[in-house]
């Protein structure tokens, strides 16, 4: 397989890696959990595995969540909301040239991904949540 293009959405100052892979009928966003390395992704056989199924029968859109992977670092003191991480979906589909898309969000991406499909229903063709959670227990 040949290596993926990693490229970059700009969401505030804030720059956000990403990927597209495969050429569907439709847009996937993939909404990652806690910890998220694009490159890192392909290297791990049984995550490269259900990437490369989901990309058999869509456009997968996959991204690194700010702070985390190939994506720019947060400061820790500070850290963004939820609705600042939700708005970097919107950055990623824009730069990805993504005007309506499914989105499948994993663990803590999973509350990203119902926050964007309320805030932008015209935008998501579909949810699907893996491993989600309402609460975050300390």
């Amino acid at each position: 397989m040949r290596p993926i293009e990693t490229r970059y959405a700009l969401s505030g100052d804030v720059r956000i890696a990403y990927q597209v892979v495969g050429q569907g009928s439709f847009d996937l966003v993939f909404v990652p959990g806690f910890i998220s390395n694009l490159d890192l992704h392909w290297e791990d056989e049984g995550y490269s595995r259900l990437l490369k199924r989901l990309s058999a029968f869509s456009r997968l859109i996959l991204f690194d969540k700010r702070g985390t992977g190939l994506s720019d670092r947060i400061d820790a003191r500070h850290l963004p909301s939820l609705e600042t991480r939700m708005d970097d979906v919107r950055a990623v589909m824009d730069a990805a040239g993504s005007g309506r898309a499914a989105l499948l969000g994993a663990s803590e991406g999973a509350p990203m991904a119902m926050l964007f499909a309320a805030t932008y229903p015209e935008r998501a063709r579909a949810l699907v949540l893996y491993g989600g959670y309402a609460h975050f227990h300390k």
